[in-house]
Parts: C-alpha cells; structure tokens; sequence
C-alpha cells in the first residue's frame, strides 16, 4: 500500500495537516485573494479536496464545487463539513490519474502540495494533462506546493511542532538528487506515539514551468503565495497559476 492510499495515516495525523488555523486561513483566502476570485456560480474542481478545506468555503462563496479524493474517510469529514456549513458540494472518490471530466470546469485547484505524489514522474504528469482536459477553454489551474527553493530552507533540521492534544516530531530527508523527499513524522500523545511518513516530488518553478507547458497550458505564471506576491527570495510557498487555451475537447479530437 502507498503511503497516500493509507487511512490511517490521514486520520492519525489530521490534526496537524488539517489545524483550525489552516481551516480560519482557507475561509481568509478564499474571500480575499485576487487569484480566487471567481463569478457567481463558476464551476471549481478541488483536487485533492481532503475534509474540504477549500471546498467548503468555495461553495459557500457561491462556487459550483465539485471535490475529488482517493481518501474515503476524507470525503466523508468533508461532508460533514458542507451540510454543518449549509454548503452543496459534489464529492467523488477517485485517483487523479484517472479522473477527468472534459470541458466542464472553470478553475481547478490543487492545495497543500497535493501534487507530486506518485513515484513515476510520467504519472505527476498525466495529473496535469487530466487537469487540462477537465477544464473549461480559458479555463485556470491553482498549484499550491511547497517548493524546492521554499524546501531547500527548510530541510535539514529536525522540527517540533504543537499540535491539538499532542507534540509532531518532524524529520525530512532528500532523495535521488534533490528529485524527491520523505518526510518522517512522529506524533506523541501522552504515552503513545504514532510513527508515519509520506514521500512526494519536490519541485522547482521552473520544473513546474515545464510540466504545465508540456501538458498544454498557457498564461504560466509564479507567485510566492495566494495574494500574488512575486515568487522570490522571501516566498514561503509556490502558487503557479496556468490557463487551457483551445477549442472544446470534442472539437479538438480528429
């Protein structure tokens, strides 16, 4: 079983990868980032949507939202969280490889570096080409990723973070030249510890760059986080926002 297929791994270390402060930030962004601005009714795919993070207060912003997740146990506390909301979503269970629903979205966002998440690169890469189809012409793709220039800060030093109930312990180690990494998390509650780890891509700019004008899109653009400051030095995340130019899929197939 790989590390994201893993249930348990999602639920044991939720408090930390989904803390009320990065539900408070989510609901704050969507209501004030000029890269989430969306007419009323536009139609948003969230994927990777976790316990709807972003889901929820899309939809309750007036979005069309239809979230997508391997996690069964994810999609559920993310209906949970649009019914208490007042919120109607769409979810499905299904892999981002294989997912895609052409011509039908207006944005797609991918949040909280959940891309880059398979081993083979040609598989990272079949997720953006799906993303491509799936969108509307003119259509746009949000990548929120922690990036090799923001990781390569970061990397190195063991790190120790406060969390609901408990203490994260957290050591990561770079793999196959500055290609990918592992992230060892130890969660202390008490007398128990849970032990888990995930791997994943690292990706610069300008590899991201790449691969998104590799699966056809356009209007590549970089930012150092969600209010669209430039991607620089002082950049704390990667947001790479792309465009599908073109006509309609089925006027586009021979």
């Amino acid at each position: 079983m790989k590390w994201y297929e893993d249930d348990t791994f999602w639920v044991d270390f939720a408090g930390a990868l989904f803390s009320p402060g990065r539900q408070a930030e989510a609901c704050r962004w969507v209501r004030t980032s000029p890269l989430l601005r969306l007419p009323a009714g536009a139609t948003v795919l969230d994927l990777g949507c976790g316990p709807g993070t972003y889901l929820v207060p899309l939809a309750t912003g007036g979005a069309r939202v239809t979230g997508v997740d391997l996690s069964a146990v994810l999609l559920e506390r993310a209906r949970v969280a649009a019914e208490a909301a007042g919120a109607t979503v769409r979810l499905v269970r299904a892999d981002m490889r294989s997912f895609v629903e052409p011509d039908t979205y207006d944005l797609v966002v991918s949040m909280y570096t959940s891309f880059g998440y398979f081993t083979d690169p040609a598989q990272n890469q079949l997720v953006l080409h799906n993303v491509r189809r799936s969108l509307v012409p003119g259509g746009r793709l949000l990548l929120d990723l922690f990036s090799k220039e923001v990781f390569a800060r970061w990397a190195g030093t063991p790190k120790v973070v406060d969390v609901d109930g408990g203490t994260l312990f957290m050591r990561d180690t770079i793999l196959d030249d500055w290609t990918r990494f592992r992230s060892d998390w130890t969660l202390v509650r008490g007398d128990t510890a849970r032990h888990g780890h995930f791997e994943q891509f690292v990706y610069s700019a300008a590899e991201v760059r790449a691969m998104l004008a590799a699966a056809g899109f356009t209007g590549i653009r970089c930012f150092g986080g969600l209010a669209g400051e430039p991607y620089d030095h002082r950049a704390t995340r990667l947001v790479v926002e792309a465009t599908r130019a073109g006509r309609p899929e089925a006027e586009a197939t021979p």
